[in-house]
């Protein structure tokens, strides 16, 4: 798997952004039984002021945010509350992800966490964007929170919900 991280913001380097999205990444494939060899991902790791020109831009809300996503194709699923089906290895680009280091500092120091652990969250949950996964119903937001606690389970990290 190809973690490309493009860091907008020097404050990323330092808390090991690519590092962190390797990891989550990967983690996030393998639970769902996707091998992490061949697929692409992009994160940029920027502040409060970009992502809230990607945001305005993208979903018409000119406010930062934590994590957007870019899945690199629809991949949603058929029926509320079911997994969308798998990437198709032949694409093997799966989308951009972009996190504000202001807005998930912000938020870790307010939950109490680490920073590392708050990051590794935004990026599991990006990632399952990139794979067709949402909240826009109970049930999938239901399905989206199982996977994120069981993934941050396995990396060790507590359940963010």
């Amino acid at each position: 798997m190809t973690v490309d991280c493009v860091i907008e913001d020097a404050r990323w380097a330092r808390a090991d952004l690519p590092g962190l999205s390797a990891r989550a990444s990967a983690a996030t494939l393998a639970h769902l039984g996707l091998g992490p060899e061949g697929w692409e991902i992009v994160v940029m790791g920027c502040d409060d002021a970009r992502i809230a020109e990607l945001n305005a831009d993208f979903r018409g809300r000119p406010t930062p945010t934590n994590v957007l996503s870019w899945p690199s194709a629809e991949r949603g699923a058929a029926q509320s509350g079911l997994a969308p089906a798998p990437p198709d290895p032949a694409d093997p680009e799966l989308g951009d992800i972009a996190i504000a280091y202001d807005t998930c500092a912000r938020e870790a120091e307010t939950g109490g966490k680490p920073l590392a652990d708050h990051a590794t969250h935004l990026i599991v949950h990006a990632v399952l964007h990139l794979l067709g996964y949402d909240h826009e119903t109970e049930a999938d937001a239901a399905l989206m929170e199982r996977l994120e606690v069981e993934i941050l389970c396995k990396l060790g990290l507590t359940d963010p919900y």
